[in-house]
């Protein structure tokens, strides 16, 4: 008889956002394989007699290899025991859940997949930019700035090229680097963009910023994503002002309080 594993999504950082059930099933855990970017508060929810290894893998500091994780992985299930993969954010978005589903599968161990919120809608949410909006993107897309050794290369062009947001996942400390990419792809230097770290948490840094000044930005601590496109701009207050107020009365001041008061007396604004 052998046990069973589950393949938790930890969300981006804080534990008010795990679902539910990943939540019961954390608590119910008898080994837990996590990644190194799953917040102290969600590991701190783990049941104390719980075997828990760190599993985690940082670009350029990679102490464990996934051929590794898979063996633990189903060398635990194998022992009879309710087996946690507990990765951060969603499990199905750029957290190696096909090669650990792969293994899963060949060595006949049940499994279960439990979703989480993936940081880019976490980085949404507290940021307030809507990834989508219909004045300005009808599609997001989620790309990764590091791919692995003898992959396609993504479409940089192509991508840019269907006007839809991008959420660039794991961009490393050299913007300028992703910031020739996205030029040469064909988007302006005007473009704005968002710099997130450690979205949800107590330690969240945002910096906004445009591909041409994307240089600029220092490396922030992981895990870190840069969000392209004009729905950046649209989420200041001011841009929303400039969006929705009619031109004769933006033209009229330069001062938004007095534009917000001509609209609170404007009936046919109301």
């Amino acid at each position: 008889m052998s046990g069973k594993v589950y393949l938790v999504g930890a969300g981006p950082g804080d534990p008010d956002l795990l679902t539910v059930k990943a939540l019961r099933i954390l608590q119910t855990a008898e080994a837990v394989l996590h990644d190194d970017l799953v917040s102290p508060e969600i590991l701190a929810l783990i049941p104390r007699t719980a075997k828990v290894y760190n599993v985690g893998k940082r670009c350029g500091k990679k102490n464990i290899q996934q051929e590794e994780i898979n063996f633990l992985m189903v060398a635990l299930a194998d022992s009879n025991l309710r087996v946690i993969r507990l990765k951060g954010g969603d499990p199905m978005i750029f957290g190696r859940a096909g090669e650990e589903i792969e293994a899963l599968r060949k060595a006949n161990i049940p499994f279960e997949v439990i979703p989480g919120v993936t940081s880019a809608l976490g980085a949404a949410a507290t940021t307030q930019i809507s990834l989508t909006h219909r004045r300005a993107s009808s599609a997001v897309v989620f790309i990764t700035a590091h791919q692995a050794e003898g992959s396609n290369s993504a479409n940089w062009a192509k991508l840019t090229g269907s006007g839809a947001t991008l959420v660039i996942y794991m961009p490393g400390g050299d913007y300028a680097e992703i910031a020739a990419k996205l030029k040469t792809a064909g988007l302006a230097g005007k473009t704005p963009c968002a710099v997130v770290a450690r979205a949800t948490t107590s330690h969240e840094q945002t910096q906004y910023t445009t591909i041409e000044q994307l240089h600029k930005v220092p490396n922030h601590a992981a895990p870190a994503l840069l969000i392209v496109g004009e729905v950046v701009r649209l989420s200041k207050p001011h841009a929303l002002a400039q969006e929705f107020i009619p031109a004769a009365i933006a033209d009229s001041t330069g001062d938004l309080s007095e534009i917000f008061a001509t609209l609170d007396g404007n009936e046919d604004l109301a």
